[in-house]
Order: C-alpha cells, then structure tokens, then sequence
C-alpha cells in the first residue's frame, strides 16, 4: 500500500485528488491539506511514501516546502502539480530534489502512475516541459536579485522590500536596476513579467 499526502489550496481540487487515489487498491492518502506551512508537520506525523503537492500553497509554496520535507523525512518521495507549465519553475523544482514533476492538466492516469513510479524512487518529469527547459537559457538573475524582484512583483515598495530583507533601501533599488538591465526590460514591472513568464520567479 502506498500512502499518500495531497497538498492543494483548491478544495474541489483537493477532493478531487483524493476520490481519485482512493478509488486504486494500492493507494491510501493519509493526509489531505491546503498550506504549505503544514506539509512536513503532516508528514512527520502520518509517514506518506509520497507527498504530492501544489507548486501554488499559501503560507510556504510547494518548493520550499518541498524542499524541507525532503531534508526532514528523505524516504518521502515529492510528486509536486503546476498549474503553469514553466521551463524555469521545473528548474528550481529540479534544484529542490523533487522526485516528479507534473502540469495539472496531465491524464489522470498518467497522474496515478507518476504517484507509483515515484514511491519506487523513480523521477517523473512532464515530457514536453522536460524538453522545453532544455532548450530554455537559465536565469541571468542572481538569487538575491530574483528575490527582490519577486517581492516587488507582489506589491512590495523598495522601502518595504529593503525592511523585509534586511538591505538597504539603495542596495534594494541597485538589485532592481540591475534585473532590468540583465532582462533588457523597460522598467520594473516589465522586469517582472519576463521573469515570471521565464518560471525566473
């Protein structure tokens, strides 16, 4: 029996997922849960040979929650869902030591058998994204520069920005500048939705 945990924010999705895996023999899901923050805590708990789990949770996202689960409890395979199949969200994915890596609207059964081949220990990626990130250039942001992007891209000011990650307001404003320029962006904004669309943030 392979025991599984879901981890999805959307409830009918999440119900959907477990009526799903409980209707195979040979599957049993023993954790449902719709924040990221709670996946190891759950984990820990109730010891899934796989947890499969939504790139998009509120509190933690997938990855890095993902990310933790896999330092915490290694013998619990990572299946995560995308809605948006990026090239560079399945590098940061790869970066993160998932076992499998799945867009949403995948089959159901191509679904069911990833959730198999990974508790074996197997790594299943999307076919065509796979291809995709091959012939997709990394990201010219540096780590850091990417973070300040990706908090300006939700809303957060320089000055808040500056605050949140303890930089100076003109260090914040130079990481910016330079996303812009790496990106050949108009300005900021335009900086963000490059990265975004590249799967950059």
């Amino acid at each position: 029996m392979i025991r599984v945990l879901i981890a999805e924010d959307m409830r009918i999705l999440r119900d959907t997922l477990v009526a799903l895996l409980e209707l195979e023999d040979d599957l049993k899901v023993v954790a449902e849960l719709s924040s990221g923050e709670d996946v190891v805590p759950a984990a820990l708990e109730h010891r899934p040979d796989v947890a499969v789990i939504d790139i998009d949770l509120p509190g933690s996202d997938g990855l890095t929650a993902a990310a933790e689960l896999r330092r915490r409890l290694p013998q619990c395979h990572t299946l995560i869902l995308t809605g948006l199949g990026r090239p560079g969200t399945l590098r940061r994915a790869l970066a993160a030591q998932v076992s499998g890596f799945l867009v949403k609207d995948a089959p159901a059964q191509e679904l069911l058998d990833a959730v198999r081949r990974v508790a074996t220990g197997e790594r299943v990626i999307d076919t065509k994204l796979a291809l995709a990130a091959l012939e997709t250039t990394e990201s010219p942001l540096t780590p850091r520069e990417a973070e300040v992007l990706r908090r300006h891209a939700n809303g957060a000011s320089a000055a808040e920005i500056a605050v949140e990650v303890n930089l100076t307001y003109g260090t914040v404003r130079n990481y910016l500048a330079s996303a812009v320029t790496k990106l050949g962006a108009r300005n900021r904004v335009d900086a963000a939705r490059i990265a975004d669309e590249a799967g950059w943030l």
